[in-house]
């Protein structure tokens, strides 16, 4: 028995994709990814309208989308993160239905739940058996953990493996099994690997860079969680990852022995494993081929599902167990709310990915991010678009000074031994006042009243909207 068939257009046919369908893809091949515009290449050439794109990343390299956007083909978009490309097409209103962005553990949640529905799910595997059986832990592709692709798997009506490294029957150390796959496609390739690498991956060498992290450093260890036990996640970011490194440096003069660090792993973080800061690595996508090669050599760096690493619909996640997350973010205002989905202009350019879940599940969430961008200031009355609730932010540190949110109570105790240890603790209004002295209270946006996109929080609750760029 085999499920190989001959090409993806077959696959389309024999799902029975039609108008009005839902189909998803993971995105582990970030910005290399090849499959998503395969695949709609085909659906737009058999004249199929109306569909719904679910993704759990929308990167540059999918680009094709706005064509379809303009076509009808794609009328719908859901995701976790969108890049500046198709972001921009949808804030100008190309997309006839508002999209829909969720949390990389809400996504996982409600299609577990049900109620996120996908008829096709495509999963880009770089390495598949001819029953399904599939990995991306090696072949010439590979991007190591496939975590967001599980639930994709696990709940579409129809999956379709799209493999370009075809291996006999039954595949080893396969991540996702055969149970929940109808079809195995062969082509020539489903990605580029360097293209995983789509952002910073280096730690920072800019001087304002190395003052944040230096004080969030300062911000772990005051808070009494740096010690045997502490788990960890940080982006991949250059500011966060030299905070990885000052951490790093005083786990190890102190011999400080932590539990895991999680996310999406660098080979910092695979780093700081192998010279005993940490017992284990929770890993739901590689960022960089370091990581890939790790995990699939490494026992103690383990593959999770998006469900597992941050859901809400199972009985726990990994997210409940983390004592310190970095974050990044484009606006911080004075409830300390964050967004991470529109640049200053009101423009769609990211998303909150696992922004929300880690600040909600980890004991202390640290927002790392320059006082001043693009000359203009990082703290306003109020975000654009509140990707991350204020309710789950401790401290917001900047070059110019550290605010901890004392609205919530178990901060009241961190902000005293920040001033004890002499550290630059200011009031997040007094620092709006510092940044709108450098560059200027700015203009506010033009918003229209047509909403593009629905930001849901991890639990599917609405969140926020946002709206189309006034003029556009």
């Amino acid at each position: 028995m085999s499920k190989l068939i001959s090409s993806i257009k077959e696959a389309v046919e024999l799902c029975g994709i039609k108008d009005g369908m839902t189909v998803s893809f993971h995105h582990h091949m970030r910005n290399g990814d090849k499959v998503l515009n395969m695949v709609m290449e085909v659906i737009a050439e058999k004249g199929i309208k109306d569909i719904t794109v679910n993704a759990s990343s929308i990167f540059d390299c999918h680009e094709p989308l706005i064509g379809y956007m303009k076509d009808g083909v794609v009328t719908g978009i859901e995701c976790g993160y969108m890049g500046a490309k198709v972001g921009r097409a949808v804030s100008r209103g190309m997309l006839k239905n508002p999209a829909v962005f969720r949390t990389h553990g809400g996504r996982a949640s409600d299609m577990i739940k049900r109620t996120s529905h996908v008829d096709v799910a495509f999963v880009a595997a770089p390495s598949a058996d001819c029953m399904g059986n599939c990995t991306g832990k090696y072949g010439k592709s590979a991007c190591g953990s496939m975590g967001y692709a599980f639930a994709d798997a696990q709940t579409a009506d129809k999956v379709v493996v799209i493999t370009d490294n075809l291996r006999p029957y039954p595949l080893p150390g396969f991540s996702i099994p055969e149970v929940y796959v109808d079809y195995v496609v062969e082509v020539d390739e489903i990605g580029d690997p360097k293209g995983i690498v789509s952002g910073t991956t280096q730690i920072t060498r800019d001087p304002v860079g190395l003052r944040i992290a230096q004080y969030a450093a300062e911000v772990i260890e005051a808070s009494g969680l740096l010690k045997d036990g502490f788990s960890f996640q940080t982006g991949a970011g250059g500011a966060t990852l030299a905070a990885a490194k000052y951490v790093k440096e005083k786990m190890l003069a102190g011999g400080i022995k932590g539990s895991f660090g999680m996310g999406g792993i660098t080979g910092y973080m695979v780093d700081m494993l192998n010279e005993g800061c940490f017992e284990s690595l929770i890993d739901v996508q590689c960022f960089d081929l370091k990581a890939i090669e790790s995990i699939n050599n490494d026992p103690r760096h383990m593959e999770v599902s998006a469900e597992q690493y941050a859901g809400v619909s199972g009985r726990s996640a990994a997210v409940d167990s983390l004592d310190v997350v970095l974050l990044g973010a484009t606006q911080v205002d004075t409830d300390f709310n964050v967004n991470v989905h529109t640049d200053s202009n009101g423009y769609i350019m990211g998303g909150s990915g696992g922004h929300s879940d880690t600040a909600a599940g980890a004991k202390l969430a640290i927002i790392l991010a320059p006082l001043v961008r693009a000359r203009l200031p990082l703290i306003t009355d109020r975000c654009h678009c509140i990707s991350t609730p204020g309710s789950t932010v401790d401290v917001v540190v900047t070059q110019r000074g550290i605010a901890v949110n004392t609205s919530i109570e178990k901060n009241r105790q961190l902000e005293e031994a920040l001033k004890a240890k002499g550290l630059p603790v200011v009031d997040i209004k007094e620092l709006k006042a510092i940044g709108e002295k450098i560059t200027g209270v700015p203009k506010p946006i033009n918003q229209g009243d047509k909403v593009i996109a629905k930001v849901l929080y991890r639990d599917g609750t609405l969140l926020d909207e946002i709206h189309q760029v006034a003029g556009e």
